[in-house]
């Protein structure tokens, strides 16, 4: 057995983009329209590491999505805790629960998937701002 992607369904292609290629840092691998089922396909997956890969369902057709807090979460190691939350909010997204503790910070994507980022080894020092900084919403 192989694991070969989690799937989101996101209701805008662009924005959803925008956050995981621009903001989070993944690479798009594929990405393919398929008229006869009126949707797009977009695989991304992190840098060096194109077998654990994320699709992104863009139906054609508007949908409205329950809440994806039942979904869970998605999971990423980065090299830096910090520096990514950093990244983040200079593309203009709010983390929900901040890196306090130098190890575990959580954000949401445009269609409020929750995305949990965890400092790969061992965790960073406490730092400002985000050691004082409050949780934000629901994580």
């Amino acid at each position: 057995m192989k694991y070969l992607h989690t799937m989101v369904r996101v209701t805008d292609l662009e924005t959803s983009l925008r956050f995981y290629r621009d903001a989070l840092g993944l690479q798009v691998m594929s990405q393919k329209e398929v008229p006869a089922g009126r949707y797009t396909l977009a695989f991304l997956a992190a840098p060096g590491d194109a077998q654990a890969q994320i699709e992104l369902t863009f139906n054609w057709d508007p949908e409205v999505y329950g809440g994806g807090r039942n979904f869970g979460h998605i999971a990423y190691a980065v090299d830096d805790i910090y520096a990514t939350c950093q990244r983040l909010v200079d593309h203009g997204v709010l983390i929900s629960r901040p890196p306090r503790d130098g190890r575990m910070a959580f954000v949401r994507s445009p269609d409020n998937i929750s995305i949990e980022l965890l400092q790969a080894g061992t965790p960073l020092a406490p730092a400002e701002p985000w050691a004082s900084m409050p949780n934000t919403g629901a994580w």
